[in-house]
């Protein structure tokens, strides 16, 4: 069964590109897109802020956000072909440990942006 499905990350932040990266290059997720929302604006559905969200995930018409997007990816996630991978498949593909997690990653992730220079608001 085919499945339209593309994550949405900031660009700007080193977490989200690596992250990113290594979903696209090592997870075995087949026929995932990655957009950075930067750069592709108009793929971010209205009525969502990436800053606070931080990821969004649209899977065929639903729309993950968050942590919701982050442990969905994770628990599909097969043997992938990275070490660092595998270590977030493992952390992450719990929802009761994502949640409890991704709030902390959202906060280094906006203290990062910080230290970047790196606009607060950038998306609607």
């Amino acid at each position: 069964m085919s499945r339209n499905l593309i994550f949405i990350y900031d660009g700007e932040c080193p977490f989200c590109n690596q992250f990113a990266e290594l979903l696209e290059l090592k997870s075995n997720l087949p026929d995932i897109q990655i957009k950075n929302a930067r750069s592709n604006p108009p793929e971010v559905p209205k009525g969502y802020d990436m800053d606070i969200q931080g990821a969004l995930l649209i899977k065929d018409d639903e729309i993950l956000s968050g942590a919701n997007a982050i442990n969905w990816i994770c628990s599909q996630i097969n043997e992938p072909s990275s070490t660092l991978l595998q270590i977030l498949r493992t952390f992450f593909k719990s929802k009761s440990r994502t949640n409890l997690l991704f709030p902390y990653l959202l906060i280094a992730r906006r203290v990062t942006l910080i230290l970047k220079g790196v606009p607060r608001k950038f998306l609607h």
